[in-house]
């Protein structure tokens, strides 16, 4: 029986928060904390039963999450928060003695760079603590990751080629409208890309490299190479792999107004006066774009998120497709949440059940991979994201 400080009262804090007070043998008290108390307070509503406490907090002050970390004192702290808001939720678990679990890395709010280093950093301190901090325990970072330790411990002696792909097949019927938060995605999606090959990293521009890519249940869709954070520890923690790469699938339309965004100026993140007041372009975009967690209601199709591997297994090559799909009307149904949420926030009530229940243990600062992928796998599919395998086929990349 355990407590549990979830921080973030998007669609991801919805998704989590449902499916922590769905198994009070595991998780005995909930609190949902955010800057808005108000939106903790209609999810808490909709948990019903009086199983969720809400609670008004700046993630950006650490005194403040300091103090309700003692107030409520938990044994896990869930952060869904922005990534901007890592590192000071992190000092804030460091303080207290509590647990730490996050769906994606630190990114300063001033530089569009995403890397693991300092959250790595924490390392000493979390072991000299003698607590756990679980890093990117969403889908991708997350599920992504510990797909690829699954392969590693049951499948191949040696992973050379590693390739993450992730389509949205879906439709929510808007111009333009981004599935999780706007600011966040586009800073991600409009950097130059980036791969691993050969001991070294690749840069390339921003959607240079593109292949038609078939997914299941979904089909034939334009997937383009972009950086993404799990790379830097896959590659860490698999030092076999020779090549590690990250696929998205963009509409052309969906492009169209991205580099509209960009060529117009509102994709920047250095501040501008406007009528003598400071203003950031992007943070003014994402106050007008459609809110990530109003899409789910009229969201129809999947997505299809996975893993294709090759390398060796007894002294001959072999090839490995490991994949969940998942239908945004499904997630929507059940949540309130269209499918990327979901996604999401399964596995961040997954992993801190990993925690909690010892599964998952050790002081420090850890990747997903970095634990045994099969206990959380087991659970996947029970708490709504059931995943397949194949075995020596042709992986079109």
């Amino acid at each position: 029986m355990s407590k549990v400080l979830i921080i973030g009262a998007g669609g991801v804090g919805r998704v989590v928060t449902q499916k922590c007070a769905s198994l009070p043998e595991v998780f005995s008290e909930i609190m949902l904390a955010s800057r808005t108390v108000s939106k903790c307070e209609v999810i808490a509503k909709e948990v019903g039963n009086g199983r969720v406490q809400t609670a008004q907090v700046d993630a950006d002050n650490v005194p403040e999450l300091v103090a309700l970390i003692k107030s409520f004192e938990p044994q896990l702290v869930i952060n869904v928060a922005l990534p901007y808001q890592d590192l000071t939720i992190m000092d804030a678990c460091l303080e207290t003695g509590v647990h730490y679990l996050d769906t994606a890395n630190y990114e300063p709010k001033d530089e569009a760079k995403f890397e693991y280093s300092w959250q790595w950093a924490y390392q000493d301190r979390f072991k000299e603590k003698g607590i756990t901090a679980v890093l990117g325990c969403g889908f991708d970072p997350g599920v992504t990751s510990i797909f690829t330790a699954r392969a590693a411990k049951h499948h191949f002696d040696e992973i050379h080629y590693l390739d993450i792909v992730d389509c949205n097949g879906g439709d929510h019927g808007k111009a333009f409208a981004t599935n999780f938060n706007p600011e966040i995605n586009i800073r991600e999606i409009t950097q130059k890309g980036r791969y691993w090959e050969n001991g070294q990293w690749i840069e390339t521009e921003p959607h240079e490299i593109r292949k038609e890519l078939t997914y299941p249940n979904i089909g034939s869709r334009s997937s383009y190479l972009i950086y993404h954070e799990e790379l830097e520890s896959l590659v860490k923690n698999f030092p076999t792999i020779k090549r590690a790469r990250f696929w998205m699938t963009f509409g052309d339309e969906y492009l169209t107004h991205l580099r509209v965004i960009q060529n117009i100026g509102m994709a920047r993140i250095d501040p501008v006066i406007y009528k003598g007041v400071e203003i950031v372009p992007l943070q003014f975009l994402k106050e007008v774009l459609p809110d990530p967690g109003d899409l789910g209601e009229n969201y129809v199709g999947e997505t299809s998120i996975g893993c294709r591997i090759q390398g060796i297994k007894d002294g001959k090559e072999k090839t490995y497709y490991i994949w969940n799909n998942c239908s945004h009307q499904t997630a929507y149904d059940e949540t309130g949440a269209q499918g990327v949420s979901y996604t999401t926030g399964v596995p961040a009530m997954i992993g801190a059940k990993m925690v909690l229940s010892g599964e998952w243990q050790g002081a420090g600062v850890f990747n997903v991979e970095e634990f045994n992928p099969d206990p959380f796998l087991e659970d996947l599919g029970k708490y709504g994201l059931p995943w397949h395998e194949s075995h020596d086929i042709d992986l079109e990349l």
